[in-house]
């Protein structure tokens, strides 16, 4: 009898251990396969094919969860990827971005990458470098200290687009505020109403950098325009390697050749005119050497070179002498008539007014006609002096004499015009010597800003150009 129950009992504690034993590894084996599942790395094998859509143009910044599905990535893929976009700020800010994410291999990425609306690489991008870093590393936490991306107004990208044809209602939708809209199509008004390319649309002051990386890849624009050289202001011309086919040259005088004659040389329409009026003006009538022609500053030295094997000056062409003689005789001739005139009534300088005086009392003090003409049109494009010393900045004029004039006459600004950096006209601030260099940048930055201390520091101006500023300024 006792031997039967101790068998009994081993045979039960078997029994028990048997079982706890199959529900081990029953376990086990749940458990490890769980793992594997979960832990196997999401590869595009396993995502079928007819579950892809037909790829065309998309900004990834934009995409859905169920977009990025659509494309052919899981759901566990996508999330991953949203992710990544996180630590990067909110956005993807280049194709190249996107390419790190681990999850989109090499094959994928080159299935979407001609439909991405991205710019291939954003050099300097520090910060993205850095959340790159730190997502590729096994941490835990990815910390972002940038700026909160949270307050700034989205924009709405409708699709590819020219912004030449945008009113300002159009940009609105697009994301931009109303003084911002007016703002960017005062520049484009200011390049002539046009943008002309995306380098010159992104350097528009109210467009931000990131902004202007999320509007790139849709506009219509060239990235430079090749005409941005031929259109500045002093139309420079440092190589000749766009010409107009092949030249052949052909022995001139550049003392008788007109605009046509210059152009066939090689030359813009403009660059013909402005050596032209270098001839006329500056060399009065003629060049005398070939030093005179190298001179001109829209006549590249290469282009001299080319030029100068073949330039005749006929001495029947120079007429310079002739011409300055008589204009040197004329003039002469004209002060002295002034001079007896004056004698009869002389002028009480003491009296007049330093932004009342006129051209034929500066002649009377003793200046000649050239630098009476350019005191008269610096204080015409001034709106009047504000100070004495003004004057002797003027061009051309004989100091000298001009501090003496500046000694006894006195001078009055009352009656000079001033305004505020606020409420300035465009239109004054732009032909005014002072303030028509900083002009466009004034008014971008008084759009945004009400005081008038932020506007100059933003400006970063000399203080000497500042102080001259102040002169005209409420």
């Amino acid at each position: 009898m006792r031997l039967q129950i101790q068998f009994s009992s081993a045979k039960n504690y078997i029994l028990g251990f048997a079982t706890s034993g199959v529900f081990l590894v029953a376990g086990l084996f749940y458990f490890n396969n769980t793992q594997a599942t979960e832990n196997a790395p999401d590869t595009f094998s396993e995502i079928r094919s007819d579950t892809k859509s037909s790829l065309s143009d998309f900004n990834p910044n934009e995409l859905s969860a169920a977009e990025w599905q659509q494309l052919g990535f899981s759901e566990k893929q996508v999330q991953t990827i949203l992710k990544y976009k996180s630590v990067l700020g909110g956005n993807f800010h280049s194709k190249a971005e996107l390419q790190k994410c681990y999850v989109i291999s090499e094959e994928k990425f080159s299935e979407l990458e001609p439909y991405i609306l991205l710019p291939e690489e954003v050099s300097g991008n520090k910060k993205s470098a850095s959340f790159v870093s730190n997502y590729n590393s096994d941490r835990p936490n990815f910390a972002y200290s940038g700026n909160s991306f949270s307050t700034k107004k989205t924009l709405k990208i409708p699709g590819k687009f020219n912004p030449d044809h945008y009113s300002s209602a159009d940009f609105v939708n697009l994301g931009f505020s109303e003084k911002q809209a007016t703002s960017i199509l005062k520049y484009k008004n200011y390049l002539g109403g046009s943008f002309h390319s995306k380098e010159k649309f992104g350097e528009c002051f109210v467009i931000s950098a990131e902004n202007f990386q999320k509007l790139a890849p849709y506009l219509l624009l060239p990235e430079k325009s090749s005409a941005e050289a031929a259109t500045s202001k002093n139309f420079i011309s440092k190589d000749f390697k766009a010409e107009k086919k092949d030249i052949s040259y052909e022995p001139f005088d550049p003392n008788i050749t007109d605009l046509v004659g210059w152009k066939n040389l090689g030359f813009s329409e403009k660059q013909a005119q402005v050596i032209i009026n270098y001839r006329d003006r500056n060399l009065k009538g003629s060049f005398k050497n070939l030093e005179d022609i190298a001179r001109c500053f829209v006549i590249s030295p290469e282009k001299f070179e080319a030029l100068k094997p073949f330039i005749v000056l006929n001495p029947e062409n120079i007429k310079e002498r002739k011409f300055a003689s008589n204009t040197t005789e004329n003039s002469a001739n004209r002060t002295e008539n002034n001079l007896q005139k004056f004698a009869t009534n002389p002028t009480d300088f003491s009296k007049t007014d330093l932004n009342q005086i006129t051209f034929n009392q500066l002649i009377e003090f003793g200046f000649d006609e050239r630098s009476a003409a350019s005191f008269l049109g610096f204080r015409k494009k001034l709106g009047g002096f504000m100070a004495k010393n003004q004057i002797l900045e003027t061009y051309n004029i004989d100091k000298n004499l001009a501090q003496k004039l500046v000694e006894i006459a006195p001078l009055n600004t009352e009656n000079v015009e001033r305004f505020s950096l606020l409420d300035a006209p465009e239109e004054w601030l732009k032909s005014h010597p002072y303030f028509r260099y900083y002009a466009d940048k004034i008014v971008y930055y008084r759009i945004s800003s009400k005081d008038e201390k932020k506007i100059f520091k933003s400006l970063n101006l000399k203080a000497d150009v500042e102080k001259k500023m102040r002169l005209y300024l409420k």
